[in-house]
């Protein structure tokens, strides 16, 4: 059996144990990171406590058979490395470099490891890879804008998340940069208190739209961080569109005069960041905030879905970013109705395998159920979880996982597409049901009733959905009738739904 050692848990950590524990064979990462070590522990990954820099500490582990020092200081590998290679002479050692090599760190990192990984090599091969195809697309983006007679909505999905908010707020800047007078719109409501903290400490200028608003102020359109008209923005299915920037996988035709779709990003904000430099732009404050702040959200701070684009851009925005707001937009006051949802969600949950799934029951933020999924993926032997509730003649889903062969946004789908409208990524996603129904009814026992035929419904779709994956026991599912759901646009992305 494989053996293999994990020193330090930094940037590059997270990758590595996730692409190691899907292999056979042992594992043992050691940190003196505290929270890493319980974060590990949390997701079943075998870690130890101990500052792998230490002497004792690296005498004391068994012969690995293959060694990665993944730390994020230099300093720390370097003296890591060089334990390790005294210690295990003849094991084979890949060594993270950190991010601030001197040439004779590089020279002694080479010496000592099998393999090195480069940051700064690594971003330089992927700019040069990418740097053509990227300055061309702005190119065409300017052509796009500058073809534009009269104002310019830019429009986020509904109920929109840090990533959409702070793309639209970019693309608004771009825009006015070549003189098109531009809004950054959104339907729906700005609930989560991280998210509500975002937009009221950096002053952001938004635009809340309604269904019946007329869209006559505006003569073009831009799609950002979603890329279909009518599916999840409230905007007319056939709206003609100016532009679509986006970064998830399309389900359908994307309509669009420009369209730029990066799958590859893990965020839309890395997408805009890269078009303010190629337009050579100064970096406001608030809007370069939003950007880091909406990358940081959409790739779970660079352990989710992570490119080197991403980190680029980042380190791109770093310093331009009001550091003191950003903090306070993280670290906002949790609500009691948001704690109560939670409750809920753990109290109701359903456990089959490595699933669990919950109704909340009546909702007034939508925004709690996404913390109550990413709550019930810290229980212990739990790799994906569902968690809904009703707001009126609606019913908001919000999933997440962790499980390498599960993918929510394709699960999501497949289960609830034909009576309502899923999307999102592999790890997170959302989805949103109409129960037309639940509005002719005349008493309260009878919309109880209802809802829990609409419980047993969601519950047994997504169930039935997950039936694919190998190894989890779902057993036999009750079909129930689809007349309860009327179909209704909805949400592309987990954050949102």
């Amino acid at each position: 059996m494989v053996f293999r050692l994990v020193l330090g848990c930094g940037t590059v950590c997270r990758k590595v144990t996730e692409q190691v524990a899907e292999r056979d064979g042992r594992m043992l990462v050691i940190t003196d990171d505290a929270s890493a070590v319980e974060t590990l522990r949390d997701e079943s990954v075998p870690a130890r406590h101990a500052d792998p820099t230490d002497p004792d500490t690296i005498a004391s582990v068994d012969q690995p058979d293959v060694i990665f020092v993944a730390g994020d200081r230099t300093d720390g590998n370097r003296t890591a490395l060089e334990l390790a290679r005294e210690q295990f002479p003849a094991v084979s050692i890949v060594a993270y470099l950190g991010g601030h090599a001197t040439a004779m760190d590089r020279s002694q990192f080479a010496e000592l490891a099998d393999y090195v990984i480069d940051p700064t090599e690594a971003i330089a091969d992927y700019t040069l890879e990418t740097a053509s195809a990227s300055a061309e697309a702005a190119i065409k983006l300017r052509a796009s804008l500058a073809g534009i007679d009269g104002r310019l909505a830019v429009v986020t999905h509904d109920n929109p998340d840090p990533d959409a908010l702070a793309s639209a707020v970019a693309l608004v800047d771009i825009a006015e940069s070549v003189g098109v007078d531009a809004d950054a719109c959104y339907f729906g409501d700005i609930s989560h208190q991280e998210n509500r903290a975002m937009v009221n400490l950096l002053d952001l200028d938004l635009q809340n739209m309604a269904p019946d608003d007329p869209l006559t102020d505006y003569s073009a359109f831009a799609l950002v961080d979603h890329s279909r008209p009518g599916v999840n923005d409230q905007l007319p299915a056939d709206l003609h569109v100016d532009i679509v920037i986006d970064h998830h996988p399309p389900r359908g035709p994307v309509p669009g005069d420009f369209v730029d779709l990066r799958q590859e990003a893990g965020a839309t904000s890395t997408v805009l960041t890269e078009y303010i430099e190629h337009f050579d732009l100064a970096f406001d404050p608030a809007t370069a905030t939003a950007l880091l702040y909406g990358i940081r959200v959409d790739t779970n701070d660079f352990t989710r879905e992570v490119s080197p684009a991403d980190f680029r851009a980042a380190s791109v925005l770093s310093p331009h970013v009001d550091t003191s707001l950003l903090r306070q937009i993280e670290q906002p006051s949790l609500e009691g109705e948001t704690l109560e949802t939670i409750a809920r969600a753990i109290k109701n949950r359903i456990e089959r395998g490595s699933v669990a799934v919950a109704s909340v029951n009546r909702i007034s933020n939508r925004d709690a159920l996404p913390q109550a999924a990413d709550q019930l993926l810290t229980m212990e032997g739990i790799e994906t979880t569902l968690v809904f509730g009703f707001d009126d003649e609606m019913v908001y889903l919000s999933a997440r996982s962790r499980a390498a062969d599960v993918d929510l946004g394709e699960t999501l789908r497949d289960a609830f597409d034909r009576i309502g409208s899923a999307g999102g990524h592999a790890d997170m996603a959302g989805a949103q049901l109409e129960i037309g129904i639940l509005g002719s009814a005349d008493d309260e026992e009878e919309v109880e009733s209802i809802v829990s035929i609409v419980e047993e419904v969601i519950i047994n779709r997504f169930f039935e959905a997950l039936e694919t994956r190998p190894g989890v026991p779902v057993g036999a599912y009750t079909q129930t009738s689809e007349w309860l759901f009327t179909q209704r646009g909805g949400s592309e992305d987990g954050e949102s739904a």
